[in-house]
């Protein structure tokens, strides 16, 4: 399973979400759509020159702003922040993380160190995760962290295969989280200067609502993966093929008339 090599720099961190030393027990009501006054009511795109581009919806034609409010344009310019930084074992804060996704998958259990072979056991390819996360970076690992405390049953089943008949052969679970990070980052394609899709800018609307949008639909994709894979009885070659299906679903139930938040998508209710 081969990841693509992605040039990133510098260094973001969310606090107290990814302290090894916070309580597990977090609401995902934390993370629920919540309203703002500079917040648009429509999806946004960054554009220069233009103002508006209609497109059909339930057979009527709608607008979607060019220009970002303030605080779209402050989501954005953080969450493509984190989409650029590499994970560097050297790092304090990284290495904190690393240490809060083991003790958030495997509560109580030790873990002898950030080079070790009890890695493996979470799906890691080998004893050291830090050489996995080249293609997609930290947020792959913050990613991992946030499905692991905000949806923990369902984290622990797809991780576990508790209650499902399982299939002829399992994905490395945590190798997988990273491939659907980066899958998510190309279908997003935020920094691109021509929009290939409606995509992009009905996540921007979601994001303005939502500043964990990005981590949530990442664990909707997850769920979706899981379940087509089960579905499918998919092998190991099989994996590149069920996440393509992955994204088609996604960009499926984000153009769904009535999703208007991550949490409006039909796969949402996977989560538990």
């Amino acid at each position: 399973m081969t990841l693509v090599r992605l040039h990133r720099t510098s260094s973001y961190a969310i606090p107290s979400l990814f302290s090894s030393s916070s309580s597990t027990a977090v609401s995902a009501s934390r993370f629920s759509r919540t309203s703002d006054a500079s917040t648009c009511g429509a999806p946004a795109w960054i554009g220069k020159g233009l103002t508006c581009v209609c497109f059909k919806r339930k057979g009527s034609y709608e607008r979607i702003c060019m220009s970002l409010t303030p605080l779209q344009e402050e989501r954005l310019r953080r969450l493509k922040h984190r989409m650029k930084v590499y994970f560097d074992a050297s790092k304090p804060d990284h290495q904190e993380a690393l240490r809060a996704l083991w003790s958030a998958t495997f509560p109580g259990q030790e873990l002898h160190g950030l080079i070790s072979d009890q890695w493996k056991e979470m799906g890691w390819q080998g004893r050291d995760p830090s050489t996995d996360f080249r293609g997609a970076g930290f947020i792959s690992l913050e990613n991992l962290l946030f499905f692991a405390k905000i949806f923990s049953t369902s984290f622990q089943r797809l991780l576990k295969k508790q209650g499902e008949r399982g299939a002829a052969w399992e994905y490395p679970f945590a190798v997988a989280g990273v491939n659907i990070t980066f899958m998510i980052m190309q279908m997003l394609d935020l920094d691109s200067t021509k929009p290939r899709s409606f995509v992009r800018p009905i996540f921007l609307q979601m994001l303005s609502e939502n500043e964990w949008a990005f981590d949530l639909l990442y664990c909707v994709a997850f769920v979706v993966m899981d379940k087509q894979w089960l579905e499918r009885n998919a092998t190991y070659m099989e994996f590149n093929d069920i996440l393509k299906s992955t994204r088609v679903q996604l960009e499926k139930e984000l153009l769904m008339d009535d999703v208007l938040r991550i949490e409006d998508m039909p796969s949402y209710s996977l989560l538990c």
